[in-house]
């Protein structure tokens, strides 16, 4: 399966919310949708969703015009969206039916489920007796309950103790395992790379960086070394000029070029106790900085 937006325009008014907009994300693979805050994010997923269309651009399934009928979607939104006073089994199985399920195969998926995510007992309890943590798993059943196609996941992991963060990956990675569009919307850069193989930065209604995320990371300039030592202090006042102590401690030397790297980290260990020296990566944080820093 593979998803593809191409040149999505939206404007509300004289403001232009998207301005061209295009990524692709395959089957089992996650993608990731980065952004600030106003950046374009939820317009993208409402339109991919068909809760409103564009004014321009198109979205294609295997390369067609995607149709709705027959592609189906799960979504985890940031904002919850049940019904607080409702009993849980009941909202399930109507969400589930009104996704084209029967009411048995309803009942059926909806029972593995609470089942995966240790919520059985709960099934017969109204939403608001539930702690803010395992309303976010019933919220999750609702998105895939029906078996979806593309499973959309907005800041999926909030709200989330360590045990159930863990599980929602394990369900997350079997999702994707099964050859699922899985695409994620979050702030919590950790979790984009662990799941996503690819991303996209939308920054002002445009995609200001895509791709793999791999790939991101190697094409940035590999003229800085990262140093982990005891000697820290020393080390930084023979090269004070070219060196800073990041917030976790170690030292990031920057070279003028990359080729320098070899005699450096030579003349460290020969000079120093040192516990570790390595090419400085930059994380998604640092990446996500740099091209949302500042909106256009």
């Amino acid at each position: 399966m593979k998803l593809e937006l191409r040149n999505i325009e939206k404007s509300f008014g004289d403001k232009r919310v998207l301005k061209g907009v295009s990524l692709t994300a395959e089957g089992g693979k996650a993608f990731g949708l980065l952004g600030r805050n106003g950046a374009g994010k939820t317009t993208t997923i409402r339109i991919l969703m068909d809760v409103f269309g564009a004014d321009s651009g198109e979205v294609l399934f295997d390369g067609e015009p995607i149709d709705y009928d027959r592609v189906s979607f799960g979504y985890l939104p940031e904002e919850r969206g049940l019904y607080p006073k409702k009993k849980i089994m009941e909202q399930l199985t109507y969400f589930a039916e009104l996704k084209g399920m029967s009411r048995a195969d309803a009942v059926s998926a909806i029972d593995y489920w609470l089942e995966r995510l240790g919520m059985t007992e709960y099934r017969d309890k109204r939403l608001d007796t539930l702690s803010k943590g395992n309303q976010q798993k019933i919220q999750l059943v609702t998105a895939l309950a029906h078996d979806p196609d593309i499973v959309i996941l907005d800041e999926p992991f909030s709200g989330l103790d360590p045990v159930n963060a863990m599980l929602l990956k394990d369900v997350v990675k079997e999702t994707i395992k099964r050859g699922k569009i899985v695409l994620f919307s979050s702030h919590q850069m950790n979790y984009i790379e662990e799941f996503c193989d690819s991303i996209a930065i939308i920054n002002g209604g445009q995609v200001v960086l895509s791709g793999d995320l791999n790939e991101i990371k190697r094409n940035y300039p590999r003229n800085r070394l990262v140093v982990r030592s005891p000697e820290n202090q020393s080390i930084a006042r023979e090269l004070s000029d070219t060196c800073e102590l990041s917030e976790d401690g170690e030292l990031i030397i920057t070279l003028s070029e990359p080729r320098q790297k070899p005699s450096v980290m030579h003349r460290l260990t020969a000079s120093y106790d040192i516990d570790e020296i390595k090419v400085f990566e930059p994380s998604l944080n640092d990446i996500f900085v740099e091209y949302a820093e500042s909106q256009i």
